[in-house]
């Protein structure tokens, strides 16, 4: 059979079945129904056929360290199958970030768990976060890839606490958070810009609760598109969080599918205006396992380019 012209799949899917065991306890919205809910849909959809399948390989621990403190590292690693597991996630991301660098593919979705958006160093689980994956990343990028600027979309209902913590100083990350400030964990002030070379790199953008897919859209076109000649991004990361979807158990926003598609579409635009394309999408939270994996297979059908 001639499979010369057989398409290639440009979207990478990292996807391990130890997700899965983590259990923060029992009756936890972030569950292991989340990812079962998602590669339920992928196949019903077909997109679990079409996307290539990456599996976590890399040992991360000394790239975690270079974000987070050795006391941080030694607690979590210390934590019964959940510290093992929170491990492999961040080797997910790492093996994404490696499949799109090599040009493998050309942009990737990590299904991963426990999430990391929150997680800074405090020893312990932080709103169901352990490793910061997303920030790892970025600085595994910077020096195994030597790309320079990164830029992070955070979509997720809750504000990034830990990945703005990391990077507040930095003008190498641009860090763009569209959340509800007086959600959980209460930070998220569009007053902190960032301090130092990094002022002005950290937008912040408060959401209503009960706004949808035109002001997150007009979040975008008045507050990061305009940054992005200056900065020219070298590698675009989404924290990809889910709860920001209408019907969430967790958040009270009112994006729909349609609008996580457009979102993809205009954060994969500035990937191929910027950086050749250059996209990691990793999950973060959405608690209503049905209506989270509609919102990721759209998700991953724009990263496919339909």
């Amino acid at each position: 059979m001639d499979l010369s012209n057989k398409k290639k799949p440009t979207t990478g899917y990292v996807y391990d079945k130890i997700y899965k065991e983590h259990i923060l306890f029992k009756g936890h919205p972030e569950s292991p129904d989340r990812l079962t809910a998602i590669q339920d849909r992928l196949k019903q959809t077909g997109l679990f056929d079409e996307v290539k399948h990456l599996v976590p390989k890399k040992d991360p621990i000394p790239f975690i360290k270079r974000i987070h403190s050795q006391n941080h590292v030694s607690r979590i690693k210390s934590i019964p199958k959940t510290g093992q597991i929170a491990v492999k996630a961040v080797s997910g991301v790492l093996e994404a970030v490696d499949a799109v660098c090599s040009g493998d593919v050309k942009n990737a979705f990590c299904a991963i768990r426990p999430p990391g958006h929150h997680a800074q160093n405090s020893g312990s689980e932080e709103g169901f976060c352990f490793y910061n994956n997303i920030s790892v990343a970025a600085r595994y990028i910077q020096e195994t890839y030597f790309y320079k600027n990164i830029l992070i979309i955070d979509w997720d209902y809750h504000h990034g606490n830990g990945t703005e913590h990391f990077f507040y100083e930095d003008p190498s990350v641009l860090f763009f958070s569209t959340h509800d400030w007086y959600a959980y964990p209460g930070t998220g002030d569009p007053l902190k810009t960032g301090s130092g070379e990094g002022k002005g790199y950290n937008i912040n953008v408060h959401i209503s609760p009960g706004s949808g897919d035109k002001t997150i859209q007009k979040a975008w076109e008045e507050n990061l598109i305009p940054k992005l000649d200056s900065f020219h991004p070298d590698f675009v990361l989404i924290s990809a969080g889910f709860d920001s979807r209408v019907e969430d158990l967790l958040g009270s926003f009112s994006i729909t599918d349609k609008g996580f598609y457009e979102l993809s579409r205009t954060a994969l635009h500035i990937a191929d205006t910027y950086c050749e394309g250059r996209l990691v999408s990793v999950l973060e939270g959405g608690y209503n396992p049905t209506g989270l994996a509609k919102a990721v297979s759209v998700h991953i059908k724009a990263l496919l380019r339909y």
